[in-house]
């Protein structure tokens, strides 16, 4: 991590310390003591800024502060689940069509075009519409992770299809190893750095989608998120009533995260760019 901080551009290091700050704020002041955000009539109806109530309260009486800290954490641990599947599932599924060819290929190509080509948002929202209010975090992680996979897949396939006739592959196969074997411990380290991107990618692209789901009403009920949060406040009239850190801290910080998120994204990736340059 040293050598990556030394040698990338600034973009990188401003994204990289805006996500550790969301990180912070989402799994470690989220675990300090504190009332539950969506226990109505909590504190006093309405309340500007203060001390005790460091973003006011809403008008069901709910610390803001600790709305948005639940938000940041339910909406980055959505994205991180949702990257993490996404990512294994499009590699492993990339690679061995890559690598094995034939038959294989051609019927994991088609059902990973299948995905690719289907519009992605009218099945979200059918889905979310199924599970709306029952689900949980992880339920509605799993639902937007069916579609996460499938651009990775095909990125990596093509990366498996250019190294499968390169000299080291030869002689790992002379060698004895199996198909396995050789995509695990041969081609898989050379995709290490692209998986890397693609995992923030993904985060990014999660967050997103769940939040417009959230705009939309079709996010759980009970989730607290980043769109819930603001689809709250829209619905209960936050802009109207000049409750601006109700309507506006959300929405500040869905902005922050994503900017934060590319600049990451793309530093990392100019990092990446560099060093295949030297």
């Amino acid at each position: 991590m040293g050598k990556i901080w030394k040698h990338s551009n600034i973009r990188f290091k401003i994204g990289f310390i805006g996500v550790s700050f969301f990180l912070i704020l989402g799994f470690v002041i989220y675990y300090f003591p504190h009332q539950n955000p969506l226990q109505f009539f909590t504190y006093e109806r309405g309340l500007p800024p203060s001390m005790k109530n460091l973003l006011g309260t809403t008008t069901l009486g709910q610390d803001i502060f600790w709305l948005l800290i639940n938000s940041i954490h339910n909406s980055l641990t959505i994205g991180l689940i949702v990257a993490t599947i996404g990512t294994t599932v499009g590699v492993f599924v990339g690679l061995l069509a890559g690598f094995v060819g034939g038959k294989l290929d051609r019927a994991l190509s088609v059902f990973t075009d299948t995905f690719i080509v289907i519009p992605q948002l009218p099945i979200l929202i059918l889905m979310a519409s199924l599970i709306s209010g029952t689900a949980t975090t992880f339920m509605m992680a799993l639902a937007l992770s069916m579609f996460a996979w499938a651009w990775p897949a095909r990125q990596i396939r093509s990366m498996a299809l250019s190294m499968k006739e390169r000299e080291f592959i030869h002689t790992a196969r002379f060698s004895g190893e199996g198909t396995v074997e050789i995509i695990v411990t041969e081609i898989l380290p050379y995709s290490l750095t692209w998986m890397l991107s693609n995992f923030m990618n993904a985060t990014l692209v999660a967050i997103a989608a769940e939040s417009s789901l959230a705009v939309l009403g079709l996010s759980p009920a009970m989730l607290v998120s980043l769109g819930n949060m603001i689809n709250w406040a829209r619905e209960r009239n936050a802009i109207f009533m000049e409750h601006w850190f109700w309507i506006g801290s959300p929405i500040i910080t869905t902005v922050l995260l994503f900017i934060c998120l590319f600049m990451l994204i793309t530093g990392y990736n100019d990092y990446l760019s560099m060093k295949r340059g030297r």
